[in-house]
């Protein structure tokens, strides 16, 4: 005698949440791996530059909590957030064209690590307005396998993806690729148009705190291809 449809339906839950739980595990897992990489890259760098630049411009590494750490280099500021669901992609994605996933569409859920560039002083004034932009998402699934999703995307990215496997050495790469890009990421001058009339609030609060909504592409067309 068959499954009836409710047995198929508890099989199919049971499966799926226990794929979730496991790509979730392996992305706290990494996450952490990835702070300890932080903290030690921090040391790295205040050692090397220590005495050749002011105080204020060596590296912090920050834990916030479970989910969030952050990097500061001089005007810089990293933020690396994860996730707390699971996710899968839409269709389009050139994921679902692995053979990878193709014999095991469960492989392609996976949990998510973000890395955005913000600067410092908007942190530090409390510039709520402020941009940030999303330079890097790192996706992990149930067998602890992975790709990084950033600037110039294309299919060849998530190719090595039933392959490569965090570690890390591949999370150090990872972290000094995305600060590198931080570093060379400049900050521009907004047009002119745009701040050319500002309210007596705005520049009241200017006066104080340099509160005037700030961005290292504000003004400008931010594509996904500069990232």
């Amino acid at each position: 005698m068959g499954k009836s449809n409710n047995e198929k339906h508890y099989e199919q839950l049971v499966t799926k949440s226990n794929v979730k739980q496991l790509a979730y595990t392996n992305t706290l897992s990494s996450f952490n791996l990835l702070k300890e990489v932080l903290k030690e890259l921090a040391d790295e760098f205040r050692d090397a530059l220590d005495g050749k630049v002011a105080e204020e411009i060596l590296p912090e590494f920050h834990e916030k909590g479970l989910f969030e750490a952050e990097f500061r280099l001089a005007g810089d500021l990293l933020v690396f957030s994860m996730h707390s669901n699971v996710f899968v992609f839409n269709r389009e994605h050139p994921i679902w064209k692995l053979d990878y996933i193709k014999k095991a569409p469960l492989n392609g859920y996976c949990g998510v690590i973000h890395i955005y560039n913000f600067l410092s002083d908007s942190f530090k004034y409390n510039r709520l307005q402020d941009l940030g932009y999303l330079i890097a998402r790192i996706f992990i699934n149930q067998e602890n396998h992975f790709f990084v999703e950033g600037k110039r995307q294309s299919g060849e990215l998530v190719k090595d993806f039933g392959i490569d496997e965090v570690t890390k050495k591949v999370l150090r790469q990872i972290l000094e690729t995305a600060i590198q890009y931080t570093v060379e990421f400049d900050l521009l001058v907004p047009p002119y148009d745009q701040v050319k009339i500002a309210s007596v609030e705005q520049m009241k609060v200017e006066i104080s705190h340099s509160k005037i909504r700030t961005g290292k592409r504000v003004g400008f067309k931010f594509n996904s291809d500069d990232v």
